[in-house]
């Protein structure tokens, strides 16, 4: 097997690993059963899912920033209470996400080092500014919206943990 990393150069441990195993894994994927940290992985399969995993927690962390700009300025208590819990919400699924990419061997100080340095990314809609209540509207509709319909299928992902934590978010 095969793989491309960031950098666009093969590497060189995914074309050592022994195809008995590779066989053995694809297998498992394809019976829909679900693969767990301490089971055998291609590592290719890993680095990918660091990337997804983490790039996955940093837009849920970074999503946090436009709603959390406006509790102070929501036109009353009660939408500052609406705010407050979805900024919490939003926290607690970053949270689950990198305690998933965790289990892959990863640190979240890592995950976090790369995200300041660039080298991982996070979904740049929450780069737009929210300049109107009105904005606020948009995102929990529109953003949000979009999000629960990328992420549903993702509760029927390979990488156990990552499948578990998609239910609970």
């Amino acid at each position: 097997m095969y793989t491309t990393d960031l950098t666009g150069k093969k590497t060189a441990e995914t074309v050592a690993e022994d195809p008995a195993l590779i066989a053995a894994f694809e297998a498992r994927v394809a019976n829909d059963e679900f693969i767990e940290p301490k089971d055998w992985m291609p590592e290719a399969y890993r680095r990918t899912l660091i990337r997804q995993i983490s790039q996955h927690a940093h837009s849920e962390i970074v999503g946090m920033l436009p709603e959390g700009n406006w509790i102070t300025r929501a036109p009353n208590l009660r939408r500052k209470a609406i705010l407050l819990a979805k900024v919490q919400d939003e926290g607690g699924h970053g949270l689950y996400l990198y305690s998933a990419a965790e289990t892959l061997g990863t640190s979240r100080d890592e995950m976090i080092e790369a995200l300041h340095s660039g080298k991982a990314k996070y979904s740049t809609i929450f780069n737009y500014p929210t300049l109107t209540w009105a904005d606020i509207g948009a995102i929990g509709w529109l953003v949000d919206g979009a999000a629960i319909m990328n992420q549903v299928p993702l509760q029927r992902t390979s990488y156990g943990p990552y499948a578990r934590a998609m239910v609970r978010i």
